[in-house]
């Protein structure tokens, strides 16, 4: 029972993963801004709000990027004092948009992002290895939007969500002398972004979006046991080793408001606030179809474990100034609330309160874009305290972001 019950806390780390532990990095100049979302200068602002792509000041406008990410996370065992890292490979996040001016009120676009996807990769003989040793996590969001100008002032905007994910976690099971392999690589979710974008003069401009929740199923996952075999029809295992499972993963919706300000013609300030509802997310249920596993009366192969995550707000101010007429020097910085408490800490997928600074340079030159970025975050450490999994202890980390992106607009 002890090993599928760890199982099930793998999956729910998913979750903090790829939502409430989300790295912010789906457009360049955004992240040097402290991914501020009030921008529309190009298509990146399509992911943002679907609404910004009629303010686009071009008939075609096509961007794309990519991230590196590094990051380190440090575990303290409570009870012997040692201390054990992650050895991460970098992450590299991408992202690309197009949109188009169908009429001078309608204009529809594109957007492909990265917003869900990271390899934590722990020491194979660390104090957690029971919970994980890797995860490997992908989520790609393909996004078709439309935007329509209801005045010259105001637009409004929305697009079709479509999620595509996979899952590849590995944990020890020191116990029976073998590992457990968690997979599944045709995960799946739909949704829908809304948005209204104002601008009201060229000094101003008001973002304000809703993402949907995005139910990711995983309706063929396969949890392989790599143990001796004679202990397959204990666990209800077929003759490989392995039993299928269901699990519906929610990502949950969220709010954004963003504003821009022109103080001058050459410095622009913006500022966003997010709001995510995880306060949706409370347990975890996980359907296997063979195994006797479970935790439900009446039906043993269902398990349901407690999450007890809360909603989270993320404050977000940032800078532009033109140095001159084709360069740019951006800076930023954001904080980024953790999902839950000391008390719900899983080490699969550690989160943390969160304090980023951002900056990056730009420069374009008859319609072409380059931009650079970079980031710090400095993650609040925390104490470990959670009695579900008898895991205790503390936690830190950091983490580097940088950024290259390309941009063209046809006028």
């Amino acid at each position: 029972m002890k090993k599928i019950v760890v199982t099930t806390a793998l999956l729910a780390g998913i979750l903090a993963q790829a939502g409430g532990f989300r790295v912010s990095l789906q457009g360049v100049k955004q992240l040097a801004m402290a991914h501020t979302s009030a921008h529309a200068e190009d298509a990146s602002v399509a992911f943002f709000n679907p609404a910004g792509i009629s303010f686009i000041p071009s008939k075609l406008s096509i961007a794309a990027g990519g991230f590196g990410i590094n990051s380190e996370i440090t575990y303290q065992n409570a009870s012997t004092l040692e201390s054990f890292s992650t050895d991460n490979p970098m992450g590299t996040p991408i992202y690309a948009a197009v949109a188009y001016k169908v009429l001078d009120e309608v204009s529809v676009g594109f957007s492909f992002a990265t917003p869900f996807g990271s390899t934590v990769k722990w020491p194979t003989d660390w104090a957690g290895r029971e919970i994980v040793q890797e995860i490997k996590l992908q989520a790609f969001y393909f996004q078709p939007v439309v935007s329509f100008k209801l005045a010259p002032w105001v637009s409004l905007g929305g697009s079709f969500i479509y999620a595509k994910g996979g899952v590849d976690w590995t944990k020890s099971l020191t116990q029976f002398g073998g590992n457990l392999n968690i997979k599944d690589e045709k995960a799946t979710g739909t949704g829908f972004g809304l948005g209204f974008y104002f601008k009201p003069s060229e000094k101003l401009d008001v973002s304000i979006a809703y993402r949907s929740p995005v139910d990711m199923k995983a309706d063929a996952g396969v949890a392989t046991f790599d143990v001796a075999p004679s202990l397959y029809p204990l666990i209800g295992l077929n003759a490989s080793g392995q039993d299928n499972f269901k699990a519906v993963l929610p990502l949950v919706d969220e709010y954004t408001f963003g504003v821009t300000y022109k103080i001058t013609p050459k410095w622009s300030v913006s500022g966003d606030f997010n709001y995510s509802g995880w306060d949706q997310y409370q347990q975890l249920t996980l359907d296997f179809e063979n195994a006797p596993v479970g935790n439900q009366a009446g039906d043993p192969t269902v398990l349901v474990s407690p999450k007890n995550f809360h909603s989270t707000q993320t404050w977000r101010v940032g800078t532009q100034y033109m140095v001159t007429d084709n360069f740019a020097a951006r800076l930023g910085y954001y904080y980024d609330e953790s999902p839950y408490e000391d008390k719900d800490f899983i080490p699969e997928t550690p989160s943390f309160d969160a304090n980023v600074i951002t900056g990056g340079i730009g420069y374009k030159w008859k319609g072409l874009g380059i931009d650079l970025s970079g980031a710090y975050n400095f993650q609040t450490a925390r104490k470990v305290d959670n009695s579900y999994y008898d895991f205790y202890g503390q936690a830190k980390a950091k983490a580097y972001y940088f950024g290259l992106g390309l941009s063209y607009n046809a006028f």
